[in-house]
């Protein structure tokens, strides 16, 4: 058996708004609900496959998440990156970057902030025959 990456989780304040955003505004389908302890999760996936996103949302009260230095950003792959960053934008997320054609590699890509403040890199890939592209 091959290894991949299955699925990160991370903690969210309000699980509901966070799937709505990563499903309305990313594009990802909710994959399904679990319950356990006192955490609420939600998974969320691309139809066309790849790694999952997994939301947890603890019931005992919410509480700022802190970032740390653990996770600098989520990476989306995305069709067209100027239509998702608009519609954050039109949608009240904060856009740290306006979308970027990038010279060294052949992709087009835009930071927002999702709802609790995870950086969310969008990259739409554009076909390229550069040796080393990405």
């Amino acid at each position: 058996m091959a290894t991949t990456v299955g699925q990160y989780c991370i903690y969210v304040n309000d699980i509901e708004l966070s799937a709505r955003f990563y499903s309305e505004i990313i594009g990802l389908e909710v994959q399904g609900h679990t319950e356990i302890d006192d955490v609420h999760e939600i998974v969320l996936a691309a139809a066309s496959g790849g790694g999952r996103l997994q939301l947890a949302e603890r019931y005992n009260g919410r509480q700022p998440i802190d970032h740390g230095f653990a996770l600098w950003k989520i990476y989306m792959n995305v069709d067209d990156c100027v239509v998702v960053h608009d519609r954050a934008v039109a949608a009240g997320y904060t856009s740290t970057m306006a979308p970027q054609k990038l010279e060294r590699w052949p992709v087009t890509v835009a930071f927002i902030l999702d709802p609790d403040g995870y950086s969310v890199e969008l990259v739409q890939m554009h076909k390229d025959n550069r040796t080393g592209a990405a």
